[in-house]
């Protein structure tokens, strides 16, 4: 089975449990009805190799992925993870994909604490500057005051491109108000042509 395919299933197995509001005693279970022939074999071995206790959601997941999703595709996907910044993305893109790339590095934000502040330090920076007083410690809160920082600067720079456009439109009205000022007065035809008109010798005269 290709890595992908083995990643993206336990991936979607995962979120659905979570919409499903499961305990990870539960998911543990959940996961356990969808094996099937020698994953299930696997499982069996697993389940009698350690206590009770031990066998929780994150032992269950770390072990299977050991088993079935190739050692080179953790290490890249870690690497992945070590220079992600949100760039471009917004902030729910962000969000989604550091968290999905962080399983792969538990060592590195072990506890929520270690969570946010990653998280926050790969921000753009007119983002980071207006969360820097936050000391938040719970990673939802803190994706959520990202968020609402991410529109507060949507707004600002979409007032500042109206400005803009609104100056822009203002300053090309005055110019052409001065050209008109300014424009020469021009002598009417009759009036520059009568004199010439009075020497002209009609040749049927």
């Amino acid at each position: 089975m290709a890595t992908s395919t083995v990643e993206y299933w336990l991936e979607a197995t995962e979120r659905i449990m979570d919409e499903l509001d499961l305990s990870p005693e539960e998911k543990v279970k959940g996961m356990v009805v969808l094996l099937r022939n020698e994953v299930y074999q696997w499982w069996l071995t697993v389940r009698d190799s350690v206590t009770a206790e031990d066998l929780t959601w994150e032992y269950v997941k770390t072990a299977y992925q050991k088993k079935y999703v190739d050692t080179y595709y953790i290490d890249a996907q870690r690497n992945v993870f070590l220079g992600l910044v949100q760039r471009n993305k917004s902030v729910a893109e962000y969000e989604a994909r550091f968290l999905r790339l962080s399983r792969y590095t538990r060592g590195v934000v072990a506890t929520e604490h270690e969570r946010c502040v990653r998280f926050k330090d790969r921000l753009r920076d007119g983002l980071k500057l207006m969360l820097a007083p936050q000391q938040e410690r719970e990673f939802s809160v803190l994706v959520e005051k990202a968020k609402v920082a991410e529109r507060i600067k949507d707004s600002m720079r979409q007032n500042r491109d109206k400005d803009r456009n609104r100056d822009r439109r203002n300053f090309g009205s005055s110019k052409l108000s001065e050209g008109l000022r300014k424009r020469p007065r021009v002598e009417s035809f009759t009036s520059v042509t009568k004199p010439a008109m009075e020497k002209w010798d009609c040749p049927c005269a």
